[in-house]
């Protein structure tokens, strides 16, 4: 899978699933501009993303492509706490 494409769809998967898991009470729906790749990379034909939108519910996803099976995978993170640590001097 090109790159672009792989990218593309991610954008369109995380767009989905958070429509389909934002409170429906909230009367929301996100769109394409609202889902951004924050990293990407390709290795032989596999791909992976880390993706996130503009609403701020704390969520990161990850999309792996497995190119010999032809799967995507999507894991749904949420994040709970970024605290700095100091190390050293």
């Amino acid at each position: 899978m090109k790159n672009n494409d792989f990218e593309k769809l991610c954008k369109e998967i995380v767009r989905d699933y958070s429509n389909e898991h934002l409170d429906k009470t909230d009367d929301v729906k996100i769109t394409l501009d609202d889902v951004y790749i924050v990293w990407s990379c390709k290795t032989l034909q596999n791909n992976k993303a880390m993706v996130s939108t503009t609403i701020s519910d704390g969520m990161y996803y990850e999309l792996t492509y497995n190119g010999d099976k032809k799967e995507l995978y999507l894991d749904a993170y949420k994040k709970w706490e970024n605290k700095a640590i100091k190390v050293g001097e």
